[in-house]
């Protein structure tokens, strides 16, 4: 279950991250459409966070370094908002790319995260 849910959350990071990117290449600004689509991924990471605390509750462990992975969540987390924040300040097409460059950094943050909670790849 929890792989499932990791490869939705990395498919529509990756998808937000194409969209912002491609939407910040072609006009000067960012759209609803970019901040929305990285706002989709912010709601996905917050499941993340309660799935995160849940889990050890429920007797699934995580396999790797508790530390690394609690940075790679924490770090996941502050990364989309901070993103969205500073693309609103700036209003250019290349805060709508850095947009871009932060949802595709969550992907792979996530899926960071599953190698950790589920079998640690050294």
């Amino acid at each position: 279950m929890i792989t499932v849910f990791t490869i939705v959350q990395v498919a529509v990071a990756v998808a937000a991250g194409l969209l912002c990117t491609v939407l910040g290449l072609a006009n000067r600004r960012p759209s609803d459409l970019s901040v929305g689509s990285l706002a989709l991924v912010e709601v996905l990471l917050i499941a993340q966070v309660v799935v995160a605390i849940i889990a050890p509750l429920a007797g699934n462990a995580p396999s790797g370094s508790l530390l690394e992975f609690w940075v790679y969540l924490v770090s996941a987390v502050l990364l989309p908002p901070a993103a969205v924040l500073w693309a609103l300040v700036e209003r250019s097409r290349w805060s709508t790319v850095i947009l871009g460059v932060a949802a595709l950094s969550v992907a792979i943050m996530v899926w960071r995260m599953q190698v950790i909670w589920t079998v640690q790849v050294v």
